[in-house]
């Protein structure tokens, strides 16, 4: 789809663990850039999560490699370091990820934010988890076994959430997309968009356990070929 060369560019932050990185975090962003015209998704492995004190299995460099050869020939995705580790050993916490982006790219992009449901229910948990959706534009993508029905009920105290009725972002897309707006008790609203139809069952605990026992990682149906060579290379999660 052309776009407007005067438009502001749509830049998706993707963080998390990707320990590994699977088909079912591909699927998360091939939706979200098609369904919002994204023109760069930013996968950013984290350093360290606040809510996961022990860490993740992999090494930040492992997983750093893996993320790259995941997106490989991907449209649009792009590899960040934005979320590397804290030289001081500090945690990463997305509102001063979301902050430093938004410095970067200043008011020439527009700013989102994409995460799963699993991400989303905990929210209220981030640091500063109010202030996240005005951050950047917040995409939330289904995952199995997660009701959704109460939206706002997984919001911080103060937000409320509401449905909007938006013409379509990419009308040439396919891609079923709710619009939302969600509002503060100081007068602020944001758009909040919600990929309904994303029910992948693919989970990275279940990939490291394969990893682990010594069993083939199903790589065509958990994660592409070559994160599926790679981890079995580097002996990973053994």
């Amino acid at each position: 789809m052309d776009r407007d060369p005067g438009l502001q560019r749509r830049v998706a932050f993707f963080g998390g663990s990707f320990d590994p990185p699977h088909l079912g975090h591909l699927a998360i962003a091939r939706a979200a850039r098609d369904a919002l015209c994204l023109d760069a998704v930013l996968f950013a492995p984290v350093g360290a999560q606040p809510l996961k004190p022990a860490g993740s299995t992999a090494p930040f460099v492992d997983r750093v490699e893996m993320t790259r050869l995941a997106i490989a020939g991907e449209r649009a995705f792009e590899l960040s370091l934005v979320d590397s580790p804290n030289p001081e050993g500090k945690p990463n916490y997305t509102l001063d990820t979301l902050r430093g982006l938004q410095s970067h790219y200043g008011e020439h992009a527009a700013l989102f934010c994409l995460m799963g449901a699993d991400s989303f229910v905990s929210l209220r948990r981030w640091r500063g988890g109010a202030e996240i959706p005005f951050a950047a534009i917040l995409i939330v993508a289904s995952r199995p076994g997660l009701q959704l029905d109460d939206l706002s009920g997984q919001l911080d105290r103060g937000l409320s959430l509401q449905s909007a009725d938006r013409p379509a972002i990419c009308p040439a897309g396919s891609v079923d997309i709710r619009s939302f707006v969600v509002s503060d008790s100081h007068g602020r609203s944001t758009p909040f968009y919600l990929l309904p139809g994303l029910d992948v069952e693919i989970s990275a605990s279940a990939i490291r356990a394969q990893a682990h026992s010594a069993s083939p990682v199903r790589e065509a149906a958990l994660v592409p070929p070559a994160v599926s060579q790679y981890i079995r290379a580097r002996q990973l999660y053994r």
